[in-house]
């Protein structure tokens, strides 16, 4: 996806909406961040190429923040992990809110320090 409008019906917006917000499911289930985006784009990828974007780009987000809060584990030996862990978490939910707004509106979203691990 090359443009900043997604093409797609009203359908696609919504599951493009969802994928990203499915990563809330963290707060209720363990690793539920990771899982719903991923059933997200498993099971709609062949559907629609937006909503599999969409949820491709959820879930290397996920990724990316699962491994800064492991990463936060080490450095709470050193007093800075405590609150790294904290503001990452709320730039989660920041950033998971916004894509998921952008998509509704049929814009594509990017979110700013996601690794793209899958492609």
């Amino acid at each position: 996806m090359d443009s900043d409008e997604l093409s797609g019906s009203s359908d696609d917006r919504t599951w493009g909406a969802l994928a990203h917000l499915s990563a809330l499911l963290g707060i209720i289930i363990p690793f539920g961040h990771l899982i719903g985006p991923l059933a997200v784009w498993l099971f709609k990828r062949n559907d629609s190429e937006v909503v599999g974007a969409e949820a491709k780009e959820a879930l290397n987000f996920q990724i990316t923040v699962t491994i800064a809060l492991i990463l936060c584990i080490p450095a709470m030996f050193i007093g800075i992990g405590g609150v790294l862990f904290i503001v990452f978490l709320i730039a989660d939910l920041i950033f998971i809110i916004k894509a998921a707004i952008h998509a509704s509106k049929g814009d594509e979203y990017s979110y700013p320090w996601a690794v793209r691990m899958i492609g």
